[in-house]
């Protein structure tokens, strides 16, 4: 049996490495990407040690060039791509639209969409060549809500990447690709640690607006993942999970 391969963006913390790790766990040999190249060699090293076949490459996916040049190397070693998960992405910061420099809203476009296109793009001679192939993007409440105070361009780049997912899946059907997205709710990673840590009355209040009552895990993430690139969701495509525990409803 050939070698699975699993590729995710932004993998060497929170939810991203939690991914690599349930997709390991699965029989992939799965390739890590970040831009801290010594927190990649500590997650590399936490892989191998539990029996994962796997890889780092450091590199920003927002650097056009940069990411045609590693996903082509992956690519031409493996024969072949399985998945790719896009999970690279984030706020960016906060700022009004009204007086937002323009730099700013390149960087958090370039951040959660330009990264997403260019992965997907170089990625799609590779994962034609699979027998299961899946693209996993990763979208946001704010996708829908417009997102908190100075995070609406977020959620404008979160929303393109939602109508991404579906053009993409539109596109690379007739191939057999399939192409979801994710959207999770608030998750206890290290992204919180610090309100958690300096405000633990606003970190637990936050779990007052779940319908579960509580914050989800980055491993609740990950199994859903696991799901989507399975041959066990053979017949799901275009689709967005939302993973939140009830939390896009309000209660």
């Amino acid at each position: 049996m050939s070698t699975k391969v699993a590729f995710i963006s932004g993998a060497t913390g929170g939810i991203g490495f939690q991914v690599a790790k349930r997709l390991g766990q699965d029989g992939y040999t799965v390739i890590l990407n970040g831009i801290e190249d010594a927190k990649g060699a500590e997650r590399l090293a936490e892989l191998k040690e539990a029996g994962i076949e796997a890889e780092y490459y450091g590199f920003d996916v927002t650097d056009e060039n940069a990411v045609t040049a590693t996903i082509n190397t992956i690519g031409e070693k493996y024969g072949k791509i399985d998945v790719v998960v896009n999970n690279a992405g984030g706020l960016g910061g906060r700022s009004p639209i009204e007086g937002m420099e323009t730099d700013f809203f390149r960087k958090v476009m370039a951040l959660n969409l330009d990264s997403a296109f260019f992965v997907s793009r170089a990625a799609i001679p590779f994962l034609k060549k699979s027998d299961n192939a899946s693209i996993i993007n990763f979208t946001s409440n704010a996708a829908w809500n417009a997102g908190g105070p100075g995070a609406g361009i977020y959620g404008t780049s979160k929303a393109a990447v939602h109508t991404l997912t579906r053009a993409l899946a539109k596109e690379l059907a007739p191939a057999n690709i399939r192409v979801n997205a994710v959207s999770p709710g608030t998750i206890d990673t290290p992204f919180h640690a610090q309100i958690k840590e300096t405000k633990p009355e606003v970190f637990a209040s936050w779990a007052n607006s779940i319908m579960l009552g509580r914050l989800g895990q980055p491993e609740e993430v990950a199994s859903a993942i696991s799901f989507l690139v399975s041959k066990d969701a053979s017949f799901i495509t275009a689709e967005t999970l939302q993973i939140g525990g009830g939390q896009a409803l309000g209660i």
